[in-house]
């Protein structure tokens, strides 16, 4: 079996948690069923040309999420996943991030309406929207002074 994992070597982020993500994303997506096999730890990293340390590594977090299972002798398979629990816990880490941005613009010197501001634009850059083409403007903005 041939997972639908892609390295970008030029990437900042670690080996493993590249190969980790996506991993999960496959699993919670739906597109690994449950009980489905997965590639020993050995075909994978040949797969991936990667160590099996970092293999081992992958599969162990996942395991330990409660994401796969290991059967001695037979292999890893993807575990019952409550998707419904895995979203809460997903959702609580953005709540976690967002307040962390907060944080660090409040400490920047910004005050509610550029945090506000700032959360819209990125939003409509993210997600289209009317204001994705043309960033709002501060108040003191003269186009004809241009």
């Amino acid at each position: 079996m041939r997972l639908p994992i892609h390295i970008n070597e030029n990437s900042a982020e670690p080996l493993y948690h590249q190969i980790e993500s996506q991993l999960r994303t496959l699993i919670l997506s739906g597109r690994l069923q449950e009980n489905e096999l997965l590639p020993s730890n050995r075909e994978l990293a040949h797969s991936l040309k990667c160590s099996l340390i970092t293999i081992r590594r992958v599969y162990q977090d996942l395991e330990a999420e409660g994401l796969l299972r290991t059967r001695q002798g037979t292999g890893t398979y993807v575990a019952p996943v409550d998707r419904t629990l895995y979203r809460q816990k997903q959702l609580a880490g953005v709540r976690e991030a967002v307040a962390s941005a907060i944080t660090a613009a409040i400490m920047a010197g910004c005050d509610r309406e550029d945090i506000e501001r700032f959360v819209r634009e990125e939003l409509n850059r993210q997600m289209g929207g009317e204001d994705a083409l043309q960033p709002e403007r501060s108040p003191d903005y003269d186009p004809a002074a241009q």
